[in-house]
Formats: C-alpha cells, structure tokens, sequence
C-alpha cells in the first residue's frame, strides 16, 4: 500500500495509566498521604468507602494496537464498555500521547470526543465556527465560504448567536457535527456523540458522513453501540476487547463478535426458568405462569425443526390456550416472524404441564434470534387475551445449511423471513 494512500497508521500502540487519585489538590495534602504511605498508614485524604490502590498499580487501556486506515475509509470501531474505544480515538485524535507505539496520520483530524468539545461556552454559536476553523488552519475567509452551509445543516439558525452555554446537548451535537462535516479536515473522529441527537438528525448525520467520504474522500472513524448505524455507515469494522484488537474486517461478522464476546454461556443456554424480570407484567394476567423452557442448542442450520419443552402452570382453569413465537434477529430492531400453535391445550386448577413442540425454520435466514413467548387465548370476536409473555423466552444461533445453496439475502433490509421465490414466466 502507497504512503500516499493512508490515512492513519498505529504501530505496537499502548496506553498505561496509573489507578486512584493523582495529586491531592494541595500541597499539604500531598505530604500528608506522602508521609502515611511511608508510615504503613490509612491515607487522611481518602474518602470512606474509597478503593484504596497500591502504590504503582497500573491499568492498561490499550495493549498492543497495529491499525491501518486507508484514505477514503469508513471504520466503525466497536466494544464493550472498557474495551479501550475512546482511549484509542483520543490518541488519534492527539489530545493525549501514547506510551508506547507510533502514531502517524496523514491530513487534517476534525473530532467529536464528547457533547460540547472544541467550543468555548461563553462564546456565541457563530464565533464558536470561527474558533474551530482557526483550530484546523483555516482562515477567516474560508469559513465564511461555508458559514452559511453550516448553519442551515444545524438547525440552529435562531440561536447560532447565542452563548452556547445556554444550548441544549442536542444543539450542542447538531452544531458541532455541522462544523465537524463542512469545515476542511480529511478525516473525522466520532464517539457515540450522534446519540444525543434526534432521530432524523442521526440519519442525517449518517447521509452526510456517508456522502463526505465517497465525494470528498474523507475518512471516518465512527464509535457506536447502535449496531444499525455501524452497518449502515461503515465500510469495514475493528472489535476492540481488553484493549486489544480481537477482529478486523467485515461489518456483518465483526457484530456478530461482538454481540456474543463474553456472553456466549450468559446467552446461549438449553435450560432456561422463567423469573418477573422475564414479564411484561402490566398485561399479565397472572392465571397461567410459564415456568421452564428446554430445547437442544446445538447445531440448528437452516431447514431443521427446534424441539422444545415448556413448563406451564395454571392458577385458575382455562380454556384454549395457545402459544406464538415471536423470532427477532437480535443484529436488526424488525421483528422477522411469528409462529403460533395450531392446536390449543386447556388447563385446570393449579395444574402444572409440560408440552413439547418443535418449531420449523425453514423459512428462517441464519442469524442469532431472539425468540419471545406469549401465551394467550382468543375471544367469540376473534381478539387475543395475553396470558403471560417472557422476554426474551430463548435465543439460538442458526447456521447456514452445507447441503443446500448458499442463500444471500440482506436480513437487515429484508427482514428474516425467505419465502419461496416467485416464478418467472416470459411470454
């Protein structure tokens, strides 16, 4: 890869930092949690409750990061709280230095770290704009050419010359996105900061960042846990664990990592025993409880039948009882299908069953799915009485089938759901 093509380029980067309070605040704190250290002694200036910290106990954000970004690029970069994210776009970004390692970056960095940084708070929304065009190199009369464009894209005309002190977080993030989008930076850094903003503005967000890189070549580095707008912006994905790249490549496979790292066992289970935090108990009725749901987790491709057992017990009788299923995918919000049961069972006083049922998906797409159970029965008119709800009621992987055709199939536009295919006839 040319020189001339990259953008950013980490090497061997590491970010220790020491645990626990740094500097008492004075002077005579200082020598007062000096002298009781050397003394074997309580430190006076430690708060009750307070984790107290061994002397030189180091935590280590990032451990070893290579990455490099190619002009033009949209990287998302995902993880669990902790993972070393913010850690690594600060170092990107230059407002602090690594340990260790090199970072070289090529071209202008324009970031979003948090609502609200790079503005000063007492000054109004245009002079702000000016202040941050000034940061990146640019000259008054460069910023002018685009002031206008910025200010229409935030939304905040009737306030932009007002002390920003006084916006909301929501105009924070609209202005400085505007001013983040529109100024000359070829590369932009972003930390879940769009999630303050509305949902119109996100998608607005997205579309520009999106049309910014194609048009102008700009590269992106977007930080989320909003996994839709990781797929529907960024080009390639990074997953960071325990401050260190654990994935790099596809979208698509770099979410599925990261939905189920270190939560595999939490998540994917046989057994499953039904407590209140599984009910939705404003519309719980209460005369039928399911208690216990068993099914063989392993191995389910496409085209097979899930065998289940459910635990139900009854508190008063009733009649007619049936079942739906209701399957999501747990990488995209839309719920994919709806299963019901066909044949209907009835309950007596404090009477306790157990049903087996399997349940086909051959209709199904492979994914990680989210499966719902609603008990319920039906009145003369045809309308659903819920009886009990568990969410979710269990959640499985289903694999691709090796004996059939590979299916593609975007379940993040279409859904889950793959009905046969319509015939085509050419007169």
């Amino acid at each position: 890869m040319s020189e001339k093509n990259i953008a950013v380029q980490a090497e061997g980067i590491k970010k220790q930092y020491r645990l626990g309070v740094i500097g008492g605040g004075t002077l005579k704190g200082d020598l007062q949690s000096w002298w009781a250290r050397k003394r074997g002694k309580e430190d006076p200036n430690v708060k009750i409750g307070s984790k107290v910290y061994k002397k030189n106990e180091k935590f280590m954000a990032l451990d070893g990061i290579d990455l490099t970004i190619r002009e033009g690029e949209r990287l998302g970069i995902i993880g669990h709280n902790g993972a070393g994210k913010s850690t690594l776009l600060k170092l990107l970004s230059r407002v602090t230095a690594p340990t260790e390692g090199v970072i070289r970056v090529n071209g202008r960095i324009s970031s979003m770290l948090e609502v609200g940084t790079g503005f000063n708070p007492e000054l109004t929304g245009r002079e702000n704009i000016y202040l941050n065009g000034a940061i990146l190199g640019m000259t008054r009369a460069e910023v002018s050419k685009k002031i206008d464009d910025i200010i229409e894209f935030s939304e905040c005309s009737n306030f932009i010359d007002t002390p920003v002190k006084r916006y909301s977080s929501g105009m924070y993030v609209k202005l400085a996105f505007a001013v983040a989008a529109h100024l000359d930076s070829e590369i932009m850094i972003m930390d879940e900061v769009l999630a303050v903003g509305d949902m119109a503005f996100q998608n607005k967000c997205l579309e520009k960042m999106r049309d910014v890189s194609m048009t102008e070549g700009r590269t992106i580095l977007y930080v989320s846990h909003n996994m839709n707008t990781i797929r529907s912006l960024c080009d390639r994905c990074i997953v960071l664990s325990e401050g260190k790249i654990i994935y790099d490549g596809d979208v698509d496979k770099a979410i599925n990592i990261y939905l189920s790292k270190g939560s595999d066992k939490e998540l994917i289970r046989n057994h499953y025993e039904f407590n209140n935090t599984y009910r939705h108990l404003e519309w719980n009725h209460g005369d039928l409880r399911i208690e216990e749901l068993n099914l063989d987790n392993s191995g389910i491709v496409c085209g097979n039948k899930i065998p289940l057992k459910i635990k139900v017990k009854s508190q008063e009788s009733t009649e007619d009882v049936s079942f739906r299923f209701e399957f999501s995918p747990m990488t995209t919000p839309k719920k994919s299908a709806t299963m019901t049961t066909g044949k209907k069972v009835s309950f007596g006083e404090n009477e306790t069953k157990e049903l087996t049922l399997e349940l086909d998906t051959t209709h199904l797409v492979p994914s990680r799915y989210q499966v719902d159970v609603v008990a319920f029965t039906t009145d003369d008119v045809g309308n659903d009485c819920q009886l009990e709800g568990v969410f979710p009621g269990f959640i499985f992987d289903l694999s691709e089938n090796p004996e059939k055709d590979p299916l593609l199939w975007k379940i993040y536009n279409w859904g889950a759901v793959h009905l046969q295919d319509v015939e085509l006839k050419e007169e």
